[in-house]
């Protein structure tokens, strides 16, 4: 009897193994033990707008849940991006390309991503990872390859009630774009956490891109509130720095009172009937202050400010809640100790620096973007790194993490070495920036230029040629332009040559220039859709 019962355990463990192996066949034990990657990207998000980052808001909009990835993992001091506005920014990260290489300079109506090209996406999922694609890609079409999930947001998409396109194509959900693109994060993820191979998910949220409309649990959270201003909101662009006077970013001329304030009566488009009442409750009694108070000059200005900052924050407050609900999930879920998840954004902003809202420039706020990453057991909690990162890096990082080889035509590097605190001999000491997209909405002139560890050379060319340098330990605000000053001219001499350096190794030069500008003005031109910009209040 004990032997047949024996002889019964042994066969039902042979059948075990056999079924085992078969269902693992295939499957290598890299793939079993290689992390899954959550990338999360946020559309603007400012890093004065993350409370691990400190500054004058921390205090009083705090990020908890963004806060946990630094927390448990590294906050990147300096992670600067290769061109300030959300497609372009995109494109360098799914690429590892600089603007001119990928094709994708500008954020135009019809601009469109090149996905014929090499991608990190595809590169994974040869390395044997599952990937998806949610959310806001805003790369004006829609993967033809890379991804074997994908779920997107057309172009800009809605803050309210947002229509998706996937495979089978586009449909509409009722609710908020945040939350739902939350809910469909943690739905997919749970979809294939059974499955043996590693997954990758690229979460692309829309919010907080302007108009900056708060969700049905935050709206109103911060009316209460008086928000800090930035030393710089009345910039009057002195010390050299006409240029940054040449725009039409101004939260005090350029910001509008209905679709940005909210200051009108009429429906918002595309809610429901209940969104509506809920919107009303809170935005009607404002808007009747304000009409009886009229504020003009420099009181209309903080008014447009704090109106601003508030609907931001709400944003971003949803935001983070989503993010606390993915880190949630992967907890209960046991995927949170071989999982890596990444916070950033597609570029900074401004937040009421300058005077401005908006990215696009090369100066501080938009340059520099939020990074932070938590891996378990690779990454020290609570580490800072501050060595100049990019996002031309995020590719590299994706494959190295993926264990798998990276192309030589990538252009960044892999950020694994620090994450694990080990900074290599031969990192960059030295960021290149390039911005394309003028004359255009904002009118932000065009632009090209270096960032060392303490200064920063900007060149402004196509209908100018000025140049702007600063000394940034001494000026960290960027308000002098130091250029042609004689103690400085020794560094200004080694900065030009660093720049043609960094401008050849990157394959960037004056002919491309032309062609893009040629390319540019024929699509501006010849396409009726596109709004023109406003003309600069000043000229040089």
């Amino acid at each position: 009897m004990n032997k047949l019962f024996f002889n019964l355990l042994l066969c039902c463990a042979l059948i075990s193994c056999k079924r085992s192996n078969e269902a693992t066949e295939g499957i290598t034990d890299q793939e079993t033990q290689r992390p899954n990657i959550v990338f999360i990207i946020s559309d603007d998000h400012a890093y004065q707008a993350i409370s691990a980052y400190g500054g004058r808001l921390a205090e009083v909009a705090p990020t908890p849940n963004i806060d946990r990835i630094a927390k448990d993992g590294m906050l990147f001091e300096r992670c600067l991006v290769t061109n300030s506005i959300c497609g372009p920014s995109r494109a360098a990260i799914l690429t590892g390309k600089y603007s001119h290489l990928n094709g994708f300079i500008d954020n135009t109506i019809g601009s469109k991503f090149n996905f014929d090209q090499q991608t990190f996406g595809e590169l994974l999922q040869q390395a044997g990872y599952r990937t998806g694609v949610l959310g806001k890609l805003h790369l004006g079409d829609k993967p033809t390859k890379g991804f074997d999930y994908i779920d997107i947001l057309p172009g800009q998409g809605s803050y309210y009630n947002p229509t998706f396109i996937n495979e089978e194509g586009e449909y509409r959900m009722e609710g908020y774009t945040t939350d739902i693109i939350t809910d469909k994060a943690i739905q997919w993820m749970g979809s294939v956490r059974s499955k043996v191979q590693p997954f990758m998910l690229f979460l692309g949220h829309k919010s907080p891109h302007r108009p900056w409309q708060p969700g049905p649990n935050e709206l109103g959270m911060y009316e209460n509130l008086e928000i800090p201003e930035p030393e710089s909101l009345f910039d009057d662009y002195s010390g050299g720095r006409e240029i940054a006077g040449m725009n039409y970013m101004s939260i005090s001329d350029a910001m509008r009172m209905a679709q940005d304030l909210k200051v009108t009566d009429r429906p918002q488009n595309g809610f429901t009937d209940r969104q509506q009442r809920m919107w009303d409750s809170i935005y009607r009694p404002i808007n009747e202050k304000f009409n009886k108070e009229k504020p003009t000059g420099d009181d209309l200005t903080r008014y447009k400010y704090q109106r601003y900052m508030r609907d931001y924050l709400a944003s971003v407050a949803g935001v983070d809640k989503g993010v606390g609900k993915v880190l949630d999930f992967l907890q209960e879920a046991g995927l949170d100790k071989n999982t890596i998840v990444i916070y950033t954004s597609d570029q900074g902003f401004y937040l009421g620096e300058h005077g401005w809202f908006d990215k696009r420039w090369m100066y501080k706020e938009s340059l520099r973007t939020p990074l932070l990453v938590k891996w378990p057991g690779k990454v020290k909690p609570g580490s800072i790194n501050t060595d100049l990162v990019s996002n031309l890096d995020f590719a590299e990082t994706f494959l190295d993490i993926a264990q798998s080889d990276i192309p030589n035509d990538m252009q960044g590097k892999s950020l694994v070495p620090l994450l694990e605190g080990r900074t290599p001999k031969d990192w960059r000491n030295s960021h290149y920036y390039h911005y394309y997209e003028h004359p255009s909405e904002h009118d932000v002139r065009r632009h090209y230029g270096i960032t060392t560890d303490r200064y920063k050379l900007i060149h402004f060319y196509y209908d100018l040629d000025k140049w702007e340098l600063y000394d940034l330990r001494d000026d960290p605000n960027e308000m002098h332009n130091i250029y042609d000053k004689p103690e400085y001219a020794d560094i200004q001499a080694k900065l030009h040559d660093d720049l043609e350096v960094l401008r050849a190794n990157y394959k960037d030069n004056d002919s491309l220039n032309q062609k893009f500008i040629h390319e540019y003005n024929e699509k501006v031109r010849n396409n009726p859709l596109i709004e023109y910009w406003k003309p600069s209040t000043k000229e040089m």
